[in-house]
């Protein structure tokens, strides 16, 4: 046997995914804690500032983008430097509710129209505004429209078999090739503006402190529920496959399986996740623009997914978190190094310590390999009729 045909076991599913439990169980009482601290008195030193309490659930949204990055790149060995496109998506989704939900509240007084569009002139709502004045339905929209963009551009790509850095270049025009489309006025999204002057949600003051409180809570539920969702994904049949493509994939299709299918699966539910992770963002930081397309923005999830560790599901959210009250702190201090800093933090992690923070816990035997022909088909299972 050559080293060539070796295949590496996958440690994290049989190291790791355990540990999720673990990671959504701390997060939800981290931030049912938060909340509970933040609505006790000003004057008691336990009290949690309200800055505190957003910039926690901001962090938060920004675990779901990490997620969702290493679900592509930990387990089906995609690197995505796009997917900040499915993360604005998404918070552009919840951002044309929150603004249909200003109403005569604006600086314009129109009921049916939203300030930039008064301003410019516009006589009526474009078509692709209706519904979002309903709360499910731009949660739904948040969710389908970059699933429906993630499915179309996935079928194209894996089909044609393109990928390595190739897939990674088109991720990349995607994204700016939308963040190019957004900045127009004329695609009625606020243009360079933007979508921001938000009021409330649900009949709820969005800077009141009881709102912020149950806003993170929520993030925090989703985070647990996206890390729980990833993991009965991964943990199944369906996972080992995934990881087999991912290691070995012309030995995948040589077994009968379809290497794109599974990619694509793949792809739409870390999208999903991404738009959801978007639409929580915006309720948080109350803005989204075309600047959350850039390509940078993406490029800095994947740097928290390889902080943290790569194909640990747990190291996206912990490096997510991390990586980003870091810069929180770093910039207050030196913000001009912050960029200087974060390439050094990437190549730090490369070098010493390339299975992320993660790593660290590792178990001895994880980098055990398997020789040909051993378990690859029992594993995996041969598929019937080589479907």
């Amino acid at each position: 046997m050559t080293a060539q045909s070796r295949l590496t076991l996958p440690a994290s599913l049989g190291t790791y995914l355990p540990g999720t439990i673990v990671t959504a169980c701390v997060v939800v009482a981290a931030a049912l804690l938060m909340a509970a601290l933040n609505l006790v008195p000003l004057a008691s030193p336990l009290h949690v500032p309200d800055f505190a309490v957003s910039l926690s659930a901001k962090y938060l949204s920004y675990a779901l983008l990490a997620l969702a990055v290493d679900l592509v790149w930990g387990f089906a060995g995609i690197l995505t430097l796009g997917h900040a496109a499915f993360f604005a998506l998404g918070g552009y989704a919840m951002g044309m509710y929150l603004m249909r939900e200003i109403g005569t509240r604006g600086v314009y007084a129109n009921a049916d129209l939203p300030d930039f569009m008064v301003f410019l002139s516009w006589t009526h709502l474009p078509w692709y505004w209706y519904g979002f004045s309903v709360f499910p339905f731009a949660l739904l929209m948040a969710l389908v429209v970059p699933g429906l963009l993630a499915a179309g551009f996935g079928a194209l790509t894996f089909r044609s078999r393109v990928s390595g850095v190739y897939l990674s270049i088109i991720t990349q025009a995607l994204t700016y090739a939308l963040m190019l489309a957004f900045f127009r006025n004329d695609m009625g999204f606020g243009g360079n503006n933007g979508l921001t002057d938000f009021k409330d949600i649900l009949g709820a003051d969005l800077h009141a402190p009881l709102t912020r409180a149950v806003l993170l809570v929520i993030t925090a539920l989703s985070v647990a529920g996206s890390l729980l969702l990833t993991r009965a994904v991964l943990a199944g049949r369906y996972g080992r496959l995934l990881t087999a493509v991912r290691d070995a994939e012309n030995r995948t299709r040589f077994l009968g399986y379809r290497p794109e299918h599974a990619k694509l699966l793949v792809w739409v539910l870390s999208a999903i996740i991404a738009g959801l992770g978007g639409a929580l963002y915006v309720i948080q930081v109350g803005i989204i623009n075309p600047g959350e397309f850039a390509p940078g923005n993406s490029i800095e999830a994947v740097i928290w997914v390889a902080v943290g560790g790569r194909g640990t599901l747990s190291g996206a959210v912990i490096g997510a978190v991390l990586v980003n009250l870091g810069k929180t702190l770093f910039t207050g201090l030196l913000p001009e190094f912050w960029l200087y800093a974060l390439g050094a933090l990437f190549i730090l992690t490369t070098l010493f310590l390339p299975r992320g923070l993660m790593g660290l816990r590792r178990a001895p035997d994880t980098d055990r390999v398997m020789d040909e022909p051993a378990p690859v088909t029992p594993e995996l299972g041969v598929p019937e009729d080589g479907a």
